[in-house]
């Protein structure tokens, strides 16, 4: 097939857009709002203005797939064990200096999208593969939303579930839309400072939030939220205090709340990597606000990575990094010692997918009927 004619097909309208009086168009996913002329790309690079519209340039090409654990994404209650079906695109709309993802996240290169796959056949190549959901990471659904909410439809029809790992930075219109098609969402909330998302992702802190409080109060999409602990950036006692106490008045004390560790990439190189020892610290902040669900990740951490009943204190779900060790919970999700519900998605029995991970060509599947 030729390049050119793939990339053609990769490039639709999109809904969220309004004309300035200056004769420039402006896209209205995100907070920031990029003002374009004819040709220019928002900084999210696969938005950009075609005709007059603001067109999505990614729709139906991705950077890769993989099968990875429902964990690593990361989700401790939601389908624990099972395997989900992994791909982003290219480009984001923030610029965090310490992105982890940043060779798909940054790219400026449409190369970097080599796989083709309409939402179809994404469908059906999870459900082939045995994957209970399909997940949009790598880089932010909200720049792809378009071929995210179709994508998420295509799923639905063949009861396989859609998980969103973002960070949140969208406006109100464009979350509606994204989140309804959604089963599970993990929102990367970066710090609890706005000079932090100002300095450091080119970004604000408020949109994160009202996001966050969208998701909790207005959906029934299942919600986790992770940050990621850099030294001497967003660590500090009094920043996670107020963090754990917004969550706390806010989203409640059973959202589970992952605190990672940064090791150093892209333009943080120069900052050293997060110890255990912060890792602990901020869980033991979180715990001792009030919150049920805190994990640790990125470091192997056996109390930080498994779940315990917020009743009776009793293991329910252990874990080694991806693997599921112990399983403690009854057919309705209730601590096997005391009853007690645990706040999630969970089935009868937990997948055994494990650590592994899986690389796939999803043009193995172009040719299988729908």
């Amino acid at each position: 097939m030729d390049t050119s004619e793939a990339i053609d097909r990769s490039t639709v309208p999109t809904r969220y857009w309004h004309r300035c009086d200056d004769g420039r168009v402006q896209c209205d996913v995100c907070p920031r709002a990029c003002r374009l002329k004819e040709s220019q790309r928002g900084l999210c690079f696969v938005r950009a203005r075609r005709d007059d519209q603001i067109v999505l340039t990614s729709y139906g090409r991705s950077s890769g797939y993989c099968v990875d654990p429902i964990e690593k994404k990361p989700l401790n209650h939601f389908l624990p064990g099972t395997p989900v079906l992994s791909f982003g695109t290219a480009g984001c709309n923030l610029t965090c200096s310490f992105c982890q993802n940043w060779d798909i996240s940054k790219s400026r290169e449409v190369d970097t999208l080599s796989d083709e796959a309409p939402p179809e056949r994404i469908a059906r190549a999870a459900e082939a593969l045995g994957c209970r959901s399909v997940a949009f990471t790598y880089n932010d659904p909200v720049v792809f939303l378009e071929y995210a909410v179709d994508t998420a439809r295509a799923c639905r029809d063949r009861g396989v579930r859609t998980v969103a790992v973002t960070a949140g930075y969208v406006c109100d219109e464009p979350r509606r839309a994204l989140f309804a098609a959604i089963d599970a969402v993990n929102v990367d909330l970066k710090a609890f400072d706005d000079d932090f998302y100002r300095r450091t992702c080119s970004g604000e802190l408020a949109p994160v939030l009202e996001t966050l409080a969208y998701l909790h109060n207005e959906t029934d999409v299942w919600l986790e939220v992770t940050t990621l602990l850099i030294p001497g950036q967003n660590d500090s006692e009094t920043e996670l205090r107020a963090a754990s106490e917004w969550m706390m008045a806010n989203l409640g004390p059973d959202v589970p709340w992952h605190f990672s560790a940064f090791h150093p990439d892209y333009r943080m190189r120069d900052v050293p990597p997060t110890s255990l020892a912060t890792l602990h610290r901020a869980r033991r902040i979180a715990r001792e606000s009030g919150m049920h669900f805190v994990y640790t990740g990125n470091l192997r951490d056996a109390e930080g990575e498994s779940t315990l009943c917020r009743g009776c204190g009793a293991l329910l779900i252990g874990r080694d990094r991806y693997a599921i060790t112990a399983w403690n919970l009854d057919e309705g999700g209730r601590c096997s010692a005391c009853g007690e519900a645990c706040p999630g998605v969970f089935e009868a029995a937990p997948g055994d997918w494990g650590p592994r991970r899986l690389p796939v060509r999803l043009a193995d599947f172009a040719s299988q009927p729908a």
